[in-house]
């Protein structure tokens, strides 16, 4: 079984950011920004300026990430934080299903993970939704949601995995509580 320890991201520790996003999917060219920057801007704004903006966020006081470590190598990241944190998500339509008021700062919502190619099958993203649950428990998070993707219901490439299943979701306490698409449920988990 594979030894894994879990650690804020950081601006410090941002050679490790870099290599958990750069070993496979999006995570070289979206920087975790998705979330972040509205269309028009994610669109205007180049691969290293989302870098740039990344290593911004991470200066916080209040990680938004989490990086998963299997020896001393960054093998996995999480994206947690409040949901106002994340202004794209008051945006998107289908989050707007969410019972939870989008403006919340006390809702919490886990909204990326990038699992290096080589470290998939192996837990990580399991071990990084355990610990989001209790990081964003231990900043204030009253609710915590998920918008993962029902792999029951369409065949997922690991790439488009980056929201997470619904089964890992599921095995960690969340319930569904709204569906927007047929393959993209809400899912949430009460904290306080």
């Amino acid at each position: 079984m594979t030894e894994i320890r879990i650690e804020p991201a950081s601006d410090e520790r941002f050679t490790d950011v870099e290599h958990a996003l750069t070993g496979g999917g999006d995570g070289a060219s979206c920087w975790c920004q998705w979330w972040m920057l509205r269309n028009k801007d994610f669109d205007a704004t180049t691969a290293i300026e989302k870098r740039e903006l990344l290593r911004t966020d991470l200066r916080a006081p209040i990680p938004s990430a989490l990086l998963a470590y299997v020896g001393d190598e960054a093998v996995g990241w999480v994206k947690v934080a409040s949901r106002p944190a994340q202004p794209r998500l008051e945006a998107t339509r289908d989050i707007r299903q969410s019972p939870e008021p989008i403006d919340d700062a006390s809702v919490w919502a886990i909204t990326c993970f990038v699992v290096r190619k080589e470290h998939r099958g192996e837990g990580i993203a399991d071990a990084l939704l355990a610990a989001a649950v209790a990081h964003a428990r231990a900043n204030g998070a009253r609710v915590i949601e998920g918008y993962p993707v029902d792999t029951s219901v369409k065949t997922t490439s690991p790439n488009a995995l980056f929201h997470g299943a619904l089964s890992s979701f599921l095995g960690a306490g969340f319930t569904e509580v709204a569906r927007p698409k047929p393959a993209r449920p809400i899912v949430s988990l009460t904290l306080a």
